[in-house]
């Protein structure tokens, strides 16, 4: 059978495309943060991790703008030989500093992150666990080692200990979970978590991509717990507070020499340019210096959550910025997304097998930079569309 058969039978994307109602691959033809727009329609972007509203910052703008000048735009090779710069360097020491940890190390996107991370770790005689809602890559990373992979049901602690408990002693482990959950925005239950991962001798890792710059005043998921020092592996991208694209993990010393010399994800890719490590570093200075966004953010997103909750939508079990509206079909929620989308508010469809068959959702998050004016009109256009579609 011709490999390529399966192409042209995958009709699905196309007939929405063709139907109007393809919630992907948007071409924004420009973006002030808050604002987007797409061949002169303005929308309230509503579907941004920018959390802390850093992608337009003068000092972020003006680093990248800098390192373009000194080092020019791409560093043409990987970390490992020709392209490692001074300024990676100096982002992964303060990086290290920010979470609270000995050493860090810095690769090209958080996807390449987590591949090289797990696969660099779980060896043939080890397994690697996981929460049933960690992100794909993280799924993709167990999948490249030459380990085994057991899940546990989402945030079910007595799920997590039967699936330790029955792991032979004498395994390794490394338990990895999401410190935020990006679909739902609910919390790791993670003073749990350490206390099962002491009890079973695993290593544990916390994916904070989405708690950088929004839990533990910026800090994170083990900051917020004040865990920092129960955790083994702390991982965290630039690509949402942090305002540019890239990924780094932090832990011992000996730890991140090890994954330095062996995660092919690192090893193997070119490093990430110039222009992007200043702005995350120009990034992670402006949250240092302007603790506001943080608690801004957060304030943010506790009113939407609450008003949220009074229109009546089933938002789950966010606490964060990321605010579902769990809509639980697939025809309901991209009828919605459109709608929405056409009265100027841009959120995000996730459909399976971003998040499981009946938790169909509108995924909306939120910025420190967004006005009132703005959240006022999101507010009063969701309470329309959904009561003309029988949400609310």
């Amino acid at each position: 059978m011709d490999i390529f058969a399966k192409c042209p039978q995958y009709t699905t994307a196309k007939e929405a495309i063709k139907a109007g109602f393809y919630p992907y691959f948007i071409p924004l033809t420009g973006s002030d943060g808050t604002v987007a727009e797409y061949k002169g329609h303005r929308l309230i972007m509503c579907g941004s991790n920018n959390y802390l509203g850093l992608t337009t910052h003068p000092k972020v703008r003006q680093a990248a703008r800098e390192a373009i000048d000194k080092f020019g735009t791409s560093c043409t090779g990987s970390r490992f030989l020709n392209g490692t710069l001074e300024l990676h360097e100096q982002l992964e020491k303060e990086l290290a500093d920010w979470v609270n940890k000995p050493a860090a190390l810095v690769f090209s996107t958080g996807m390449q992150t987590n591949l090289g991370i797990i696969s660099a770790l779980v060896g043939r005689n080890d397994v690697v666990i996981l929460d049933k809602d960690d992100h794909a890559s993280i799924v993709d990373g167990a999948r490249l080692s030459w380990g085994e992979t057991r899940r546990f049901q989402h945030n079910d602690m007595a799920d997590m200990e039967q699936v330790l408990a029955e792991i032979p002693t004498g395994k390794g482990k490394l338990v990895v979970v999401d410190g935020v959950f990006s679909m739902e925005g609910d919390i790791a239950l993670l003073p749990e978590i350490v206390k099962l991962c002491h009890k079973y001798e695993a290593r544990l890792m916390v994916d904070d991509a989405h708690a950088l710059g929004v839990l533990g005043g910026g800090r994170g998921t083990t900051a917020h717990f004040g865990l920092t020092s129960e955790v083994d592996l702390i991982m965290g991208t630039f690509s949402k507070s942090l305002a540019s694209i890239g990924g780094f993990v932090a832990g011992d010393e000996t730890v991140i020499h090890y994954i330095k010399h062996h995660a092919r994800a690192l090893i193997f890719s070119a490093s990430i340019p110039p222009a992007s490590a200043a702005a995350a570093l120009a990034a992670l200075r402006v949250m240092r210096q302007e603790p506001d966004r943080v608690a801004m953010v957060n304030s943010i997103s506790d009113r939407m959550r609450r008003e949220f909750r009074s229109l009546g939508f089933n938002i789950g079990n966010s606490s964060t910025p990321v605010v579902p509206i769990i809509v639980g079909d697939t025809y309901r929620t991209v009828m919605s997304w459109r709608m929405l989308f056409d009265k100027g508010v841009f959120v995000n469809a996730a459909l399976p097998p971003a998040v499981p068959e009946g938790r169909e959702l509108l995924r909306t998050s939120f910025m420190a930079t967004h006005t009132d004016e703005q959240l006022d009109y999101v507010l009063e256009t969701l309470r329309t569309v959904c009561r003309q579609i029988g949400l609310i």
